[in-house]
């Protein structure tokens, strides 16, 4: 990350910091008890990013985001100026964020942004989530920065 740490990384690195009032134990502790808790959750998606991009790997959740937001959209007009970003940043081989699909995934995408769904990345918002929830996910709850979060926001530390 940058010099100027986000809000929740710079507790997670240093307990004397105070985290937000309104992330509770409760919600950090549900994180652990699965991915798709963790992703439900307010902020754990947000911690979660902030994870991955120390890790230089936020590419997947980025995309994952991305998605979230995609589908939502409504004008036609809108979703095809959308899908054509994403398909540069994130399914275009060699892009600058490029996800991690087979490529039959891919071809179908390539066809499918022509004239683009608010569905036409779920095949590929699947895989990255399986991706993530097989990989960093494991690592995330190991990781210094959620241990310190657990311990930043413990009771007996307020």
């Amino acid at each position: 990350m940058s010099r100027q740490t986000c809000w929740i990384c710079k507790p997670c690195r240093d307990e004397s910091q105070r985290l937000p009032s309104n992330i509770t134990l409760e919600e950090v502790l549900q994180w652990a008890q699965s991915f798709e808790k963790l992703m439900a959750t307010k902020y754990g998606p947000v911690v979660y990013a902030a994870y991955l991009k120390m890790e230089h790997s936020d590419e997947n959740i980025k995309f994952w985001m991305a998605c979230e937001t995609y589908k939502k959209i409504a004008s036609r007009w809108s979703r095809i100026s959308r899908a054509k970003k994403l398909y540069k940043i994130y399914i275009r081989p060699q892009s600058p964020r490029e996800i991690n699909i087979d490529s039959s995934t891919r071809e179908t995408i390539i066809r499918n942004i022509q004239e683009p769904t608010q569905t036409c990345f779920e095949e590929a918002q699947k895989i990255v989530y399986m991706h993530m929830e097989r990989d960093s996910y494991p690592r995330f709850l190991k990781s210094e920065m959620y241990q310190n979060l657990l311990k930043t926001i413990q009771p007996n530390n307020s």
